[in-house]
């Protein structure tokens, strides 16, 4: 039987074989890392092709809310020994149709080890026959992350209060000169997100998909609050939203949904709850590997990939290296009464988007259109002006086009991952608004990553953008909306599953739009995120 001739029980040939690789024999060759070119080739070919198990094999997680098309192989990726690359492999080529120069390249490299395999594996494809024959018996698996952050911001500039531990901000209002006065947010903080993932497939092809998440970021600067700050806002940082009430610990069902598929190609998902980022077949960025601030979690068109949340479905389609995505979600979609929600209604909060790519070996590319109605669940990165349009004003429609992709080198020495991304957007209305209103609105973002730097398993990343901002109001007025948002981080792997991460964040004109006239604010923050995946 030749290599590329196997048929479905060739994944359940792997795993029986990954589970006999001590007992086959002992490696003379050393185990794969993040960063080693065989084991990035792997995770891409697993990606590209769907490869049953393959996330769970490399330990993939979630923890920054993307599908795993194109991201990063470091991203939560653990040591695995030749045998189980093999294996997985193995299971790949039963679902490839081309084998590229990179896949005969990978074929070479566990030779060895796929034929010791097949020697193996030969005499249990008759009892594999024999089950899969039988009625696949559901199975659940659970798995965790923790994440603690501790961390601080500095302040400067003219908007801050003389004498006072305040700061002065602008009504987002259109042609409001009200001036806000707030508290300046510049304590130490720690806090912690704990999440808990529980994964079931009831006929080995599908999944359901269930988070539960908890937290106590509701009064931090990193968090969101106040709101006119909220470009600080940490990628990581949960704490269910109950109003004025105090929800901190509160532990909630984040996500909820089914995915199975329905022909040659397409996946279909019915969500009672999910994440936009959960919907897409790939994800045109490789930055970042460590998530530090949500601002970075857009590809640079971040209306477009707004990560609302809420209830509705998503249709994909991939062959080879084209994927397709269509999603549809209402924030409201849980609402009876349709004047304040359900699904497909004026007040449904609800987005829908359509993405195109393509993901190769090295790089990729994708196109994003999305309607976005207000009162949608969360934009990422937004300037509180155009928030206050965008989300705020109920008689307000938008939408936002966006282009992104990444290229990564071949084999990790020096070189870093290029990931780039651009949006355009447009906002118009249902009635009149006043003079200096949001028009057309610009987002674009820039990440440059390192794996194994100094050590292996290690990580470098470096990224600059500017945020959904004001580019032409109502009426020929002229935006003052723009600024800038950096950050870096260093992420030491301690192990497979505990990593320390300091960062450093820089926000120019943390509140756009919203900064007094003949005034600025101006600020810097320090965090040491710790991560432990169990």
């Amino acid at each position: 039987m030749g290599l590329g001739s196997w048929s479905g029980g060739a994944f359940a040939l792997g795993l029986v074989a990954c589970s006999m690789a001590s007992a086959l024999a002992q490696p003379t060759v050393g185990d794969l890392r993040p960063g080693d070119w065989s084991y990035e080739a792997l995770v891409a070919l697993s990606r590209r092709e769907s490869c049953p198990g393959g996330a769970a094999l490399l330990g993939e997680t979630d923890t920054v809310r993307r599908s795993a098309g194109g991201a990063p192989a470091s991203q939560g990726g653990r040591v695995v020994s030749r045998f189980e690359a093999a294996a997985l492999l193995r299971s790949c080529l039963a679902q490839i149709s081309d084998r590229s120069d990179v896949t005969e390249r990978l074929l070479r490299e566990f030779g060895p080890e796929l034929a010791l395999l097949k020697g193996q594996s030969d005499g249990l494809e008759a009892r594999i026959g024999e089950l899969e024959a039988m009625r696949f018996s559901p199975s659940t698996t659970l798995s965790g992350q923790l994440f603690t952050f501790v961390g601080a911001n500095y302040f400067s500039g003219r908007a801050i209060a003389r004498g006072s531990n305040m700061f002065r901000s602008r009504s987002n209002d259109p042609g409001s000169n009200e001036i806000i006065l707030e508290s300046l947010p510049n304590a130490t903080t720690m806090n912690y997100e704990l999440e808990l993932d529980l994964n079931t497939s009831f006929t080995g092809k599908d999944n359901l998909f269930l988070k539960l998440r908890t937290g106590d970021f509701g009064d931090s600067v990193f968090g969101g609050n106040p709101q006119s700050l909220s470009l600080a806002t940490l990628d990581v940082a949960f704490e269910k939203d109950c109003g004025d009430a105090d929800c901190g610990n509160v532990v909630v069902v984040d996500r909820l949904y089914y995915s199975f598929p329905v022909g040659a190609g397409f996946t279909f998902t019915l969500a009672a709850k999910a994440y936009q980022s959960d919907l897409f077949a790939m994800n045109p960025s490789l930055y970042p590997a460590e998530s530090i601030l949500n601002v970075f979690t857009g590809n640079g068109a971040q209306l477009a990939y707004n990560n609302n949340i809420g209830s509705g479905g998503a249709l994909w389609w991939s062959r080879g290296f084209f994927k397709v995505s269509a999603i549809y979600l209402a924030g409201h979609g849980a609402f009876g009464d349709p004047n304040a929600g359900g699904l497909g209604t004026a007040a449904s909060a609800a987005t829908g988007t359509l993405q195109v790519g393509y993901a190769a070996d090295q790089w990729g590319v994708a196109a994003i259109y999305t309607r976005l109605q207000p009162d949608a669940q969360q934009v990422p990165a937004i300037t509180p002006f155009a928030n206050g349009a965008v989300q705020e004003n109920l008689q307000s429609r938008s939408q936002g086009l966006g282009i992104g992709g990444y290229w990564q080198p071949a084999e990790s020495l020096w070189w870093p991952s290029v990931s780039v991304g651009l949006g355009f957007n447009q906002t118009r209305y249902q009635a009149p608004q006043p003079a200096g209103s949001l028009r057309d609105s610009r987002s674009w973002q820039v990440g440059l990553q390192w794996s194994d730097v100094l050590w292996p398993g290690n990580a470098l990343g470096v990224a600059v953008a500017q945020p959904v901002m004001a580019t032409s109001l109502t009426d020929e007025q002229k935006p003052h909306d723009g600024g800038f948002v950096w950050e870096g981080w260093y992420r030491f792997q301690i192990s497979d599953s505990i990593s320390i991460t300091p960062a450093l964040i820089y926000l120019s004109r943390p509140l756009g739009q919203s900064t007094p006239p003949g005034e600025s604010l101006h600020q810097l923050g320090a965090l040491i995120k710790t991560s432990l995946q169990f």
